[in-house]
């Protein structure tokens, strides 16, 4: 130490003096200097954290770098380049420089901040069906801070870093925000969830094909249109329901009268009824129908000549018949737009006017020149009209006689045609109109037949 001190006021002296011996400029000290400056790689403070560093040193020829807590711990390297630091917290970074004369160090801290995995996962529970509670199960890790935002839940913000069970009342999306920091950054996820609409029960009661004018006996089909039910329960104050459980079973009231059907609907969260009412009328055994159009024979591709009472329809040339055909009951044949020369005819001979063969075609009975039988004053016009039940066409047999065989043109109108099928079911067909459209032409009828022989 003694002999450093001596070199240092021999330099001084060379100094002052102005002596340019040489032993004077060997005697010269020089002093190191430990200074160094640091980058943040990208600004990223948070870990893994690169820090690129500058040597700043002067006088020193050797080095000695020191990072605590750094991928590489230790350096000798004048310019180590890039250093990685994988764990949060403060740590030192120090430079050591030295030369024979003299030695200097310099020490600078960094604080870096923890990582960040955010992640949450929300939980609804029971199920999806609004109104709903949802348990938010937060997974984050290295967050310092924590802002929850429920959009239509209540509450609408948390702040603690686990905000519980969340309540939301309205159906549709929900966006859950999630907003993070670790002490100098912020990080942010959003997930959604969906809710589905509130329980809201409902149903109509849909009478089958044969039954659709409300009489006696009535089956009919309770058509649930439930929103969020899961489980039901049907209940009626008349009337048999088969599986009171199922979703949309069937009903039938066996008497006529005005009954209530009650539905029930629950979905593990809610339950609630709706009812309705349904009037079941007298059964009149007939089934009518109004204003069918059918055309004459060169009309059968447009407007159709054949009639089914049963599947309720009118058919016409290239219909598929080969199911259908069976069930045709009315066929009418029109010579032309004069009428001069019309008929109805058993769907079994068809083919003797014009038609092509209906497959499976039955047999029925047809008075076409009513006025010249004997049930002439019981089926009149104003009987008819006036039928509400099937009792008239009870009273007249519909048996083969000349009548049945007769044709007729469009001298009266209205015009009454009787029928009766194999299966002994009866009918009247009356003709209101005889429309003139040239190869178009029509007649428009009413029809009423009886539903059970």
């Amino acid at each position: 130490m003694r002999w450093h001190k001596l070199r240092w006021l021999f330099a001084l002296l060379c100094l002052f003096t102005g002596t340019k011996i040489a032993s004077c400029k060997r005697e010269q000290v020089i002093a190191a200097h430990a200074d160094f400056s640091y980058e943040i790689v990208d600004n990223n403070f948070t870990v893994p954290v690169k820090i690129r560093l500058t040597n700043n040193s002067s006088g020193g020829n050797q080095y000695k770098w020191t990072f605590e807590g750094g991928t590489p711990a230790t350096s000798d390297k004048r310019d180590p380049g890039e250093v990685v630091f994988n764990q949060a917290g403060s740590f030192n970074i120090t430079l050591e420089t030295w030369n024979a004369d003299s030695r200097d160090e310099k020490s600078d801290r960094i604080a870096l901040d923890s990582s960040v995995r955010i992640d949450f996962i929300p939980e609804i529970l029971v199920n999806e069906y609004a109104p709903a509670q949802v348990r938010i199960n937060n997974r984050t890790v290295g967050a310092s801070a924590w802002l929850w935002t429920f959009a239509g839940g209540s509450p609408a913000t948390v702040l603690t870093q686990h905000p519980g069970t969340i309540s939301f009342a309205e159906p549709g999306d929900h966006v859950i925000t999630l907003t993070v920091n670790n002490g100098r950054k912020e990080f942010t996820l959003s997930k959604t969830i969906t809710l589905k609409q509130p329980l809201a029960p409902a149903f109509s009661i849909e009478p089958s094909f044969d039954d659709e004018d409300y009489q006696a006996p009535l089956t009919a089909t309770l058509n649930n249109t439930t929103i969020s039910g899961l489980t039901w329960k049907w209940e009626t104050t008349g009337g048999t329901i088969p599986n009171p459980a199922d979703s949309s079973p069937h009903i039938h009231f066996a008497a006529p009268g005005t009954y209530t059907v009650t539905l029930t609907a629950d979905n593990k969260k809610e339950t609630r009824s709706v009812s309705h009412t349904i009037t079941v009328l007298p059964n009149s055994n007939l089934r009518t129908f109004s204003d069918v159009k059918l055309g004459v024979n060169t009309a059968h591709g447009s407007i159709g000549s054949f009639f089914s009472t049963s599947l309720r329809k009118k058919f016409k040339a290239g219909d598929d018949l080969s199911v259908a055909g069976r069930d045709i009951d009315i066929v009418f044949f029109g010579l032309n737009k004069n009428f001069l020369y019309n008929r109805f005819a058993s769907p079994d001979s068809a083919d003797k006017y014009v038609f092509d063969p209906i497959p499976g075609a039955t047999n029925v009975t047809i008075i076409n020149s009513l006025e010249n039988s004997p049930y002439a004053a019981q089926m009149t016009p104003a009987v008819f009209d006036g039928m509400t039940t099937d009792a008239v066409l009870r009273s007249i047999p519909v048996d083969y006689s000349d009548a049945a065989w007769k044709q007729f043109d469009n001298g009266v109108v209205p015009r009454i045609v009787l029928f009766k099928k194999s299966n002994g079911i009866k009918g009247a067909i009356k003709i209101k109109q005889f429309v003139q459209d040239e190869m178009q032409s029509y007649i428009i009828v009413d029809i009423k037949v009886q539903k059970e022989p």
